[in-house]
């Protein structure tokens, strides 16, 4: 069964943000890759509970989510199926996997991600970031306003 393994937190000051985790609640962040994003570690690695990371706003979204699945692919044909909507193409993690970003029935924003830790980024969508300009938040139903088609990643 797919479980959330990773949580994003949009932030308007992403180092306000950091400031503010990193004293209310003790955690560690780091700062990683070239875009405004950084990691979270909640606690230690044998205790329960998962990671996340605080990324600079860029939408209308609050707390993201992201569940692990098997494939990519087919948790993107089932969130359709299931009235939801895949709103990100797919994007290459060097050394992580293949994420997108859904919206459930709700419209609430969610990412599922295909683990590969042999994932190498075969175009520049990672390194751009998530959320290029020109991507508008859909709403359930709506198409997606992305920009040049070419930028999605393929399948492996």
């Amino acid at each position: 069964m797919p479980r959330v393994v990773h949580f994003e937190i949009n932030a308007d000051d992403p180092d306000r943000a950091v400031k503010f985790y990193t004293e209310a609640l003790g955690w560690k962040i780091s700062k990683w890759g070239p875009m405004e994003y950084w990691l979270i570690e909640t606690g230690e690695k044998e205790e329960p509970g998962i990671d996340g990371a605080i990324m600079a706003r860029e939408k209308d979204w609050a707390t993201v989510n992201t569940v692990s699945v098997p494939s990519l692919d087919e948790f993107s044909k089932r969130v359709e199926r299931a009235g939801g909507q895949v709103v990100s193409p797919r994007q290459t993690i060097p050394g992580i996997g293949y994420h997108s970003y859904c919206l459930d029935s709700e419209g609430n924003v969610f990412g599922i991600l295909e683990e590969d830790t042999s994932a190498k980024q075969t175009s520049d969508v990672a390194r751009r970031g998530a959320f290029p300009p020109g991507l508008s938040q859909p709403r359930v139903g709506e198409s997606l306003a992305y920009g040049d088609a070419a930028t999605q990643e393929q399948a492996p």
